[in-house]
């Protein structure tokens, strides 16, 4: 079976007043109906990786790729309209700060009823019923309620999770989170990874998930990449992340707080000029 996205060697160069920023320098993987976790600190490249992919990079952003393929499209040749059609229909991208995502001026049911009715076509009832759904599904109590409010009547947690159920009420065939659970309590952030974990497994979903959280990818994806300034450094089977031989993965793997263990004074990772190389 052909990979649902096929991505190589991916460049994401920012040009400034100095010289220029390489965001993302040369990055190759394949995703199929699976869990594909990236990464890495912050500033790595993960959501330049995942923006690019979606169309969602600056206009001053340069984006260059051997390939970058889904489901038989060239995203690099894909008209403006193309992408637009894509973007939210068959690709969606949970971003990481639903304060930054949703509109201000709109009411929270509005906008999910908006992005469905522009990929499906739905009467105004049958969508008003499915967003209830939706948020329902993603743990909101009364959707009814949120259904009418505005962005900033709910909390930061309510938010994501809002913004979590916009992304998934059409069902996309690959759908890229950047930090989905960051702002949820331990609860409702294993509910959300199930409802994620569900569409893949019944609907054959593709799924890129960007987090910090060690822990949590090696439980819940099937391979990970690491990210150091822009690059993959290492490709592995997320069963087999504690066996990581790259020494910035092993530092990243020795920072995970140990319960029980002295932890003074905290690891500091021994960062190698080779590793941006």
């Amino acid at each position: 079976m052909s990979p649902l996205l096929t991505v190589e060697n991916l460049k994401v160069h920012y040009p400034t007043r100095t010289g220029g920023v390489d965001a993302v320098r040369g990055v190759t993987f394949t995703l199929g109906r699976e869990r594909l976790a990236i990464v890495g600190e912050s500033g790595s490249g993960k959501s330049q990786t995942g923006r690019a992919i979606m169309g969602l990079t600056p206009p001053q952003a340069r984006i260059s790729a051997d390939r970058l393929e889904f489901s038989g499209i060239d995203l690099l040749k894909a008209t403006p309209r193309q992408r637009r059609s894509l973007r939210g229909g068959r690709i969606a991208m949970v971003l990481q700060d639903p304060k930054y995502s949703l509109n201000p001026v709109m009411p929270i049911g509005r906008q999910i009823v908006e992005t469905l009715v522009t990929h499906s076509p739905v009467g105004a009832a049958e969508a008003k019923r499915r967003a209830l759904e939706m948020l329902a599904a993603v743990q909101i109590r009364d959707p009814e309620r949120v259904y009418g409010l505005y962005p900033h009547e709910v909390s930061g947690g309510m938010g994501q999770r809002v913004m979590i159920a916009m992304m998934l009420i059409v069902g996309p065939e690959l759908l890229i989170a950047d930090e989905p659970t960051s702002a949820l309590d331990v609860t409702v952030q294993l509910e959300v990874l199930d409802i994620l974990d569900r569409l893949v497994r019944e609907r054959g979903m593709g799924l890129i998930f960007v987090s910090h959280d060690l822990r949590l990818v090696s439980s819940f994806c099937d391979r990970v990449l690491v990210m150091y300034a822009g690059r993959v450094v290492e490709e592995l089977a997320s069963g087999d992340l504690s066996l990581a031989r790259h020494p910035y993965t092993r530092g990243l793997i020795d920072c995970i707080p140990k319960i029980g263990e002295n932890r003074h004074p905290l690891p500091v990772l021994d960062r190698r000029p080779e590793w941006a190389a």
